[in-house]
């Protein structure tokens, strides 16, 4: 059976990247602590016991990662870090060629530079992951109940719509057969 997580991978890789940071934050939030995760969110997944074994040991694994590579505190897992890098090589290639992508990214573009303006001098990596965080954080927003403003909502769509079309291409390419 495939996990949400690799169904994800297969069909969105942004879907992916984001989906994987809530789940990075899940751990977190219950300090990797395995007992509370499988009392509090996994016996509560509706789906078979069986299931529920293997997306313990998803998350076990998951857990491990984290402490592996010190990031129970903050950060990302290497995996995804070298996601949004390609997903960005890919966004400066296709700036260069795609008049379809160059005319959907200066959509986004002004949302890029208001959360630069906004992060006041903070580090927010490159334009992917600043347009991966955008619409992650409206995620959280509507997750913990907090009231999203329209500003929010426009600038989530046109990164959206940015993370969307790389999703597209990245799974065209990764899809071709090995040579």
């Amino acid at each position: 059976m495939k996990s949400v997580a690799e169904k994800k991978k297969s069909q969105n890789i942004a879907e992916y990247i984001v989906y994987m940071y809530q789940m990075e934050d899940l751990i977190r939030s219950y300090q990797g602590n395995m007992d509370e995760i499988k009392q509090y969110v996994i016996t509560h997944y509706p789906v078979t016991e069986e299931v529920k074994t293997e997306v313990g040991n998803w998350f076990e694994n998951l857990t491990q990662k984290l402490k592996a590579e010190e990031k129970m505190d903050s950060g990302h897992l290497t995996e995804l870090n070298a996601l949004v890098k390609e997903l960005s090589e890919i966004h400066w290639d296709l700036l260069k060629r795609d008049k379809t992508y160059f005319d959907t990214y200066q959509n986004v573009k002004p949302h890029v530079l208001q959360a630069v303006m906004d992060a006041e001098g903070k580090d927010l990596g490159n334009e992917i992951q600043i347009c991966l965080n955008g619409v992650y954080g409206l995620l959280l927003c509507r997750l913990l109940g907090k009231k999203v403003s329209d500003e929010q909502l426009k600038s989530a769509e046109a990164f959206g719509d940015v993370l969307s079309y790389l999703s597209r291409y990245y799974h065209t390419i990764h899809s071709l057969p090995e040579n």
